[in-house]
């Protein structure tokens, strides 16, 4: 079993590898002379504080839009790059429609799904876990909420694939959140699409994505790799981050605790034989979300 760190990303995210992508294709139609500013992006607060940090390399005007309840990292930072920054109450939902509530202005939309370039930028996981291992693993376990990185990260298995790089595509499994699980619910049910979630639970806010813009392409990765998808209770999340920083000197965010509680999930129903080679996406580094660990900690009397 592997842990691929993407805590070690420049903003500490999976995300930046889109955002890096999708902000060069910006930077070239500014040099051809397009007026894209400002950049918007509506997000749980990753992708915003990815996006101010790009856009700042490139000197372009950004907003994000975040919930209330994004955490305090990703609020700050996104002001330190420079970034303008609105805080919308509620949750995610409620921050993707203030967008056009509050900006009378065209915009340039850089949102998951908008922009091909964000799961166009999350292939490069593919690519490098072949080039790390040799070859692709038997199973690559992803913390999932907009269906984005899930997305990307099959795709780039099967233009390896393709081109006789690899031979066979790995299974994906999708880990959600039970709190807020559309994708995997989908999955069970047998569903092309997921059905909206109609009331998101979960204190892990980048999971908390109640109808996910990439959920139908989630779901086709699930379904054409022979995968999975799992929902994993936010305790079994949490208790899973601080066991791989205690144990494998990585520090795994809230959201990215779902890898392992999701591996841990199949392997109790007999889903993994146990002799895969197995690799836990870790979405986002541990500072994201430091208070949401130590909570855990706390109510555990610790």
């Amino acid at each position: 079993m592997y842990v691929k760190d993407e805590g070690r990303n420049p903003t500490g995210t999976v995300l930046d590898r889109g955002l890096s992508l999708a902000m060069t294709a910006v930077a070239d139609r500014v040099a051809d002379g397009a007026d894209v500013e400002p950049l918007v992006c509506a997000s749980p607060g990753n992708a915003g504080q990815s996006m101010a940090a790009y856009a700042g390399r490139a000197d372009l005007r950004s907003y994000a839009f975040v919930p209330s309840r994004c955490a305090f990292s990703n609020k700050s930072m996104t002001n330190v790059h420079g970034g303008e920054m609105r805080v919308v109450g509620g949750r995610f939902p409620d921050a993707a429609a203030a967008v056009d509530e509050q900006l009378e202005t065209e915009y340039t939309d850089l949102g998951a799904f908008v922009t091909p370039y964000r799961h166009e930028g999350a292939k490069t996981v593919a690519f490098e876990l072949v080039a790390d291992l040799g070859d692709a693993p038997d199973v690559v376990v992803v913390p999932t909420g907009s269906g984005e990185v899930v997305a990307g990260v099959h795709k780039g298995f099967v233009e390896l694939d393709r081109i006789g790089a690899i031979d066979g595509t790995p299974r994906v499994v999708v880990a959600q959140a039970s709190g807020c699980a559309p994708i995997a619910a989908a999955v069970e049910r047998g569903l092309v699409e997921p059905e909206p979630w109609e009331t998101p639970d979960t204190i892990c806010g980048e999971l908390e994505i109640p109808n996910p813009a990439g959920g139908g392409a989630a779901v086709e990765a699930v379904e054409e790799s022979d995968g999975a998808a799992v929902g994993v209770d936010d305790d079994d999340i949490l208790a899973s981050a601080v066991a791989v920083a205690q144990n494998e000197v990585v520090e795994t965010g809230a959201t990215g605790g779902a890898a392992p509680a999701g591996a841990w999930a199949l392997a109790e129903d007999g889903s993994l034989d146990g002799d895969e080679t197995v690799v836990l996406l870790n979405s986002d580094a541990g500072l994201k979300t430091p208070d949401v660990l130590r909570s855990h900690l706390m109510g555990q009397g610790i």
